[in-house]
């Protein structure tokens, strides 16, 4: 195999299969980018079972083939060379020779018949977005996925389709985030669950344009995400999802219309008092026109007013600030409505049609102070 391809690239096209090649395995196989030249097109592939990530790479094929070469070395030598024309040549022992300029490496590959490649997905049921939507969606719900791994469910998003919404949810046992996308078409019902570690590396492949689509396709096991040169394979998430409908609730006592900004503000600063790892409390009271917010700790007290509009009672209710933080930053209205129930119900973040809702359960700040 021989290939002629510039360093900028290579290097695109590794830093994409990168994310899915394992940290830990006992497949030393799974350690390796997969580049085949053996179709028309060079391709990389990287693969660690779970999630599988393949694209093309700009370059000339001067001789067919295929080798397995160890992505951080061969990562790090594409890093590394100078900004011009790579050749990449192997013998039949699998021999690499990369050169670039003055510099010439050789490197042991291993058989790329030897590499798992991607599992070839029907695709009969799918929809399709902008890149831009389907980024904004993971950032706006990813944030409340739980990272323990002691119930998997929660380190997943529910996908589901009907007609045309798609509904992406979170939660973390603590809060939820629900965001509502309308969709071009209508689609058939899908509900499905995406590993958070597959989105969170699509949102970072994703070019984020309005007008560059992604097509994403669904079967009982895996999803495929596909857009520009790159294809993203991962199984999903098996069991059925938590009934999200039954922790929603339309009922409230107080509803607190409030500037989005000044309150993120005013958070932010009321953290500057909270150490790392401190579940300090931040303590909202609500009055007529006003939201004191303050919060007490070992490094010193801070209050704060805030003009709100208040439909309902007074109530007094704390908050872990980080919850609230992680929230409103992702909402991208001017001003947002909170309502709320009683000291010890959730509060929900909601817009009037629901587009996005995010339900925090409070904290007892009698006993936190």
């Amino acid at each position: 195999m021989k290939l002629i391809c510039s360093k900028s690239d290579l290097l695109t096209g590794v830093n994409i299969v990168l994310k899915a090649v394992p940290s830990k395995t006992t497949m030393s196989i799974l350690e390796c980018i997969l580049v085949d030249a053996t179709g028309n097109d060079i391709k990389f592939t990287a693969n660690d079972m779970e999630l599988g990530i393949e694209t093309k790479v700009k370059g000339d094929i001067i001789s067919k083939g295929t080798i397995a070469l160890d992505a951080k070395i061969f990562s790090e030598i594409i890093r590394k060379l100078p900004d011009n024309d790579v050749i990449i040549e192997t013998d039949e022992n699998n021999k690499t020779t990369i050169t670039c300029e003055k510099a010439v490496f050789t490197i042991s590959g291993k058989s790329g018949e030897d590499f798992s490649f991607l599992p070839v997905i029907e695709k009969n049921r799918f929809i399709y977005m902008s890149q831009f939507t389907l980024k904004e969606v993971i950032r706006q719900t990813i944030f409340s996925i739980s990272d323990n791994d002691t119930n998997k469910l929660m380190t997943g998003e529910l996908f589901e389709v009907s007609g045309n919404e798609l509904k992406v949810v979170s939660l973390d046992g603590h809060r939820i985030s629900i965001r509502k996308i309308e969709l071009k078409d209508s689609f058939d019902s899908i509900k499905v669950i995406v590993p958070g570690k597959t989105l969170n590396e699509i949102s970072k492949i994703l070019s984020g344009g309005t007008e560059d689509e992604v097509r994403i396709f669904f079967t009982t096991n895996h999803i495929v995400f596909e857009f520009d040169d790159t294809v993203v394979v991962s199984r999903l998430i098996e069991g059925e999802y938590f009934k999200i409908n039954q922790m929603l609730s339309s009922d409230y006592e107080t509803k607190v219309t409030i500037n989005k900004k000044e309150f993120l503000s005013c958070i932010d600063r009321a953290t500057l008092l909270v150490k790392e790892g401190d579940k300090k409390p931040i303590i909202i009271n609500i009055t007529d026109g006003d939201l004191q917010l303050k919060i007490s700790s070992i490094l010193g007290s801070m209050n704060e007013n805030i003009d709100i509009e208040k439909n309902g009672k007074d109530i007094m209710i704390g908050f872990n600030p980080k919850f609230l933080i992680d929230a409103l930053r992702v909402i991208d209205d001017e001003k947002v409505d909170i309502y709320l129930v009683n000291p010890k119900a959730p509060c929900f973040i909601k817009d009037a049609d629901e587009k996005y809702i995010y339900l925090i359960l409070p904290v007892n700040f009698n006993v936190a102070n």
